[in-house]
């Protein structure tokens, strides 16, 4: 039989710690943050944000990682430790797999605004450009305000048009997909290109690209808010991001925010920190690493609040408007407010490509590494094949040109209507909290959380802060749960820019893809328990007992000296299973063949 490559490693710590800070710290944390903390009490905030961070947040983090490391599996063979709810890791996979498709459709966006902003003038600071309507007003364009004022038409900022008529040339809704475009489109297809040859070598190719892009973005955050303080108008906005408004902590709808912005934050519950671990030493210390990891996160989203709100007050100064009718969430902020204020600032072009490749590359490193997460995931799911010689870089290529053809649809001229529902459903918060939840039961209930310690007692050396053990046990269920439910109780169908209403078969299409993934734990737990011979004791016991074994250097050594005995086993003979550190990785217990 041919042999196939052995598991890469990470070449040094530092690498891994990059790549962590790399997905994890991404977009949602330089503009959902901000926009949910000034939405949801400003200063006050801070409150439910910090509960949901150490009582969930966090805790999956460092249970992912540890997960990935004790065992060097990826996000789906990681959870044979508890067979019966192997739908896990099939379900984050399809999570991750469904962020890469629409995620990077972002970065395409900003790649073609960067490639707008090498003018002398900024295109969307003017409405002397041919997709600009009648009803276009610049303060330039004085003689236009008034004969819009006089005959009571609506007038439109000229950045509002450049997004809406020249990005994405959107059509009137998620029934009239329209044209592709082409513009966009090979802005993807080269974001795709950048992607696979940033991982197409693996960890040992990753590991060195993150150098640039996790550290580059502070340098970027850094350079903006110097520049932002110093404007006027600048001390309004970051006071009003601030401002503690204690009321609105009854507010269930706060917490839910909170929540569900630490999930997504954090990156959690889609396989793809499993991956990441999986690739260190199996004596590394991960929670000191974790640690930092964790602070870098949580800092860098109050960090980048100061920036952003920064030019928001200066925007809100220089229209004559409160910010809370400059600043939106998302895409608004990233690709209408910035835009805007950038027209206002000197040496605007310059600002303009400083701006948008800092999201190109905060982007660019959270979208390889969620690659990374899903053909790690896939690979460990079948080593003998794509192990073997380039398969492993086919299977990469292979996947990149699918997931850009399926992008497709979200750059066309419905396309930002699919991304909505996409980003809405598919890769929610009510989704990831389901998998947090389901996660910590099995590591914490069925696998056992006094092992689960005992384990990374033999990673570190040392016994680490019990309350992770109690967060698993208790309080990330509960917390995972009770937020979830909420947000079931007061789901509201998805609107584009509160208008537009999304007909019945979309939303229908939505809570497909979402429960695409969530239905994986019932269904796969369900087919197991039918399909397992035995008395229903019986397969129960086999179902919750580890098929995995950790992956120790001592015992590659031992392996490596000692021909492996054969181990002959009665498969009905059920009154002495054999411990779960003796049975072949990648292997089903005997029973279940």
């Amino acid at each position: 039989m041919p042999e196939y490559r052995e598991r890469e490693k990470w070449g040094n710590k530092t690498e891994f710690m990059l790549s962590c800070i790399g997905f994890s710290i991404g977009l949602g944390n330089v503009w959902r943050f901000p926009y949910l903390c000034y939405k949801n009490g400003g200063g006050a905030f801070l409150i439910p944000y910090g509960v949901c961070l150490v009582t969930g947040g966090v805790p999956v983090f460092f249970l992912e990682i540890a997960l990935g490391q004790y065992f060097s599996q990826g996000g789906i063979t990681v959870w044979d430790i508890c067979p019966l709810l192997k739908g896990i890791g099939y379900g984050t996979t399809i999570i991750c797999f469904f962020l890469n498709i629409y995620y990077i459709v972002i970065l395409s966006w900003a790649v073609l605004y960067l490639f707008h902003s090498f003018t002398s003038s900024l295109p969307w600071a003017s409405c002397n450009n041919d997709w600009n309507t009648k009803n276009c007003w610049s303060q330039s364009n004085v003689s236009l305000e008034a004969n819009n004022w006089t005959s009571g038409e609506k007038t439109v900022d000229p950045v509002v048009e450049f997004w809406e008529r020249k990005i994405l040339k959107i059509s009137s809704g998620i029934d009239e997909p329209g044209t592709v475009n082409w513009d966009l489109a090979l802005c993807l297809l080269l974001v795709w290109i950048l992607c696979y040859f940033c991982i197409w070598k693996g960890v040992k190719s990753t590991g060195k690209v993150v150098y640039f892009t996790a550290l580059f973005p502070y340098v970027m955050l850094t350079v903006l808010l110097i520049r932002g303080v110093t404007l006027p108008g600048a001390r309004e906005g970051i006071l009003f991001y601030l401002y503690p408004d204690f009321s609105r902590l009854l507010d269930g709808q706060v917490w839910i925010d909170a929540g569900t912005q630490i999930f997504f934050s954090y990156a959690i519950a889609l396989g793809c920190m499993t991956a990441l671990g999986s690739y260190n030493d199996f004596h590394n210390d991960f929670y000191k690493q974790c640690i930092i990891i964790a602070c870098c996160n949580s800092a860098t989203s109050l960090y980048s609040g100061f920036a952003i709100f920064s030019v928001l007050g200066f925007m809100a100064n220089q229209q004559g408007l409160s910010i809370q009718e400059v600043a939106e969430s998302g895409p608004g902020l990233a690709f209408i407010a910035y835009p805007k204020a950038v027209t206002e600032m000197p040496l605007s072009p310059v600002w303009a490509i400083l701006f948008f490749f800092m999201v190109l590359i905060l982007g660019l490193d959270s979208q390889f590494v969620g690659i990374e997460g899903f053909i790690t995931a896939v690979v460990d799911l079948f080593p003998h094949i794509l192990r073997k010689g380039y398969r492993r870089e086919y299977f990469i290529a292979l996947v990149c040109s699918v997931s850009f053809l399926l992008g497709l649809a979200l750059v066309s001229e419905g396309g930002m209507y699919v991304f909505q529902l996409m980003d809405y459903y598919s890769a929610s918060g009510m989704t990831l909290l389901w998998f947090c939840c389901f996660e910590s039961i099995a590591v914490a209930w069925i696998f056992g959380v006094d092992r689960f310690y005992d384990n990374i007692e033999e990673m570190l050396g040392y016994r680490i802060n019990p309350w992770l053990r109690w967060c698993w046990l208790y309080f990330t269920p509960l917390i995972t749960a009770g937020i979830f439910l909420f947000s079931i109780i007061t789901y509201k169908p998805l609107t584009y820019n509160v208008f537009y209403q999304y007909p019945d078969w979309a939303i229908a299409v939505g809570w497909l893809m979402a429960l695409a993934s969530m239905v994986s734990i019932p269904f796969f737990a369900i087919y197991k328990l039918f399909s397992t011979p035995g008395t229903f004791k019986q397969r129960w016991f086999f179902l919750t007992t580890s098929t995995l074994k950790p992956n120790k250097p001592e015992d590659r050594l031992e392996v490596a000296l000692k021909p492996v005995e054969s181990v002959s086993q009665n498969p009905t003979d059920l009154s002495d299973p054999p411990p779960y550190s003796s049975i072949a990785v990648d292997s089903e217990p005997t029973l279940l063949k």
